[in-house]
């Protein structure tokens, strides 16, 4: 176990207390650990390349300026920031061979985690609600979801994850820790740090599974009355063709909220008492790293439009590089 080296404690009665913690990571040094590292870091960087791409086509194709990918441009930013927040210090601590974070460094990372994964939450509920509109009453739809309507449903999920990431960041931080100091996770993830805390923390331990409970049904359950709705508008369309447009349309906004939601879930629904860090790890790995990684590629595989988009993109530069070597050849020509 590593020690508080000195001048990081402080005393409360007989109790020493920490100022920073020692994350214990995911990976350890062996062969296969080492492996599995560099898938992380592959993934990492499809990550930032995927949705760097989505955010880059969306902003300069006019065919993709529409609500639907105005909320998809949101989403892949949220999925770049929430990446950056984990992996990077992951793998910082992984190559110098220690874990040590502040607790202000601890407590920045618990406000940007949350915050980006309460967005998400209801960012999800906002574009199948924007499926809806858009299915169920197409005629309506310019008016409905307006550009002044977007922006403020984007607002709402910025407010609603920062509110929720500044609640539990401040109170996660203000209860006195001492003794060991090492996080057995691989950042600072709320019920990890708290195992820490010598104080009782069960009030509010129960105070953040009502709230997370609410922050994950609350949206769950627009998302799913959204699409039974759509469901019912499908089943009774009479062209076959509209149908199938409908469901490829929706099937994978449900693959990225089935993948978000069900790792979510099992983290933050289940008492504490039903956690175990390897579990907690491996989920957590999964909606912090897999899930930001197959978000771009789930929207764009099965869309014409965005394949369009890339397609115009590429050839633009193949154009533009085709246009500058012939000018070269004139110039030296002449």
């Amino acid at each position: 176990m590593a020690h508080p080296s000195e001048g990081t404690m402080a005393f409360l009665g007989n109790q020493t207390l920490i100022s920073h913690f020692i994350l214990l990571g995911l990976f350890t040094h062996s062969p296969l650990h080492l492996l599995l590292f560099s898938i992380i870091m592959a993934m990492f960087l499809v990550a930032l390349s995927g949705n760097g791409l989505m955010i880059l086509l969306i902003n300069t194709d006019s065919r993709l300026h529409s609500p639907m990918y105005f909320f998809l441009s949101w989403l892949s930013l949220m999925d770049l920031m929430l990446i950056s927040t984990i992996v990077p210090r992951m793998a910082i601590d992984y190559l110098l061979g220690h874990g040590s974070i502040s607790f202000t460094g601890c407590g920045l990372q618990i406000l940007f985690f949350l915050t980006l994964l309460g967005d998400e939450c209801f960012l999800l509920a906002f574009m199948a609600y924007d499926r809806y509109v858009a299915i169920s009453n197409p005629l309506r739809y310019s008016v409905v979801m307006s550009r002044h309507v977007c922006w403020l449903m984007v607002a709402g999920s910025w407010l609603f994850g920062l509110v929720d990431g500044l609640i539990q960041a401040v109170f996660t931080l203000r209860f006195p820790y001492c003794g060991s100091q090492e996080i057995d996770h691989f950042f600072c993830e709320v019920p990890a740090v708290l195992k820490l805390a010598c104080a009782d923390t069960s009030l509010y331990e129960t105070m953040i599974y009502v709230c997370c409970v609410l922050m994950l049904l609350l949206p769950f359950s627009v998302i799913s009355a959204s699409y039974l709705r759509i469901l019912i508008t499908v089943l009774h369309m009479r062209s076959a063709e509209g149908r199938q447009k409908a469901f490829a349309t929706c099937s994978s906004h449900m693959a990225a909220v089935s993948l978000f939601y069900g790792a979510a879930m099992i983290t933050y629904m289940r008492p504490q008492a039903y956690h175990s860090s390897k579990q907690d790890k491996a989920v957590s790995a999964f909606y912090t790293m897999i899930t930001p990684m197959l978000n771009p590629l789930i929207y764009s595989l099965r869309n014409k439009e965005v394949a369009g988009a890339l397609k115009k993109l590429l050839g633009r530069g193949d154009s533009e590089r085709l246009a500058k070597c012939f000018k070269r050849v004139k110039m030296y020509n002449l």
